[in-house]
């Protein structure tokens, strides 16, 4: 018996050892740095950063656009005017009284002062 005790003890003994080498071989897991819900968190304000992004330039670019055509239309209406103002001075040039009385001579009218009727406001 006392071989069977000594074996008996001696398995009791390696067993013990190997739970106590088990003990320290126990492995950290290591936690990883972001969650998978921080994850999709950070994706997500990284889609809605980049968005917002893009629609401000695109913003900006249409109005630069619009702001180039208002700058063209201002500069047409001011080339207009002024070709206005200068037909303006031209029929203000030609409707003089001495002019119109000299292509009427030219054209055989004679002015006759008993024909002449005076109207009054």
């Amino acid at each position: 018996m006392s071989n069977l005790a000594r074996k008996l003890q001696q398995e009791q003994h390696h067993e013990q050892q190997k739970q106590m080498v088990k003990a320290p071989k126990k492995v950290k897991v290591k936690s990883p740095w972001l969650s998978p819900g921080e994850k999709v968190l950070g994706i997500i304000f990284t889609g809605i950063v980049c968005f917002g992004a893009v629609q401000i330039i695109s913003n900006q670019a249409s109005i630069y656009g619009i702001n180039a055509e208002i700058q063209d239309t201002k500069r047409t209406i001011q080339e207009q005017q002024k070709v206005i103002g200068d037909l303006e001075m031209q029929v203000g040039e030609l409707s003089t009284y001495e002019r119109i009385w000299e292509k009427a001579q030219k054209l055989g009218l004679k002015l006759n002062e008993n024909n002449v009727k005076v109207v009054q406001d």
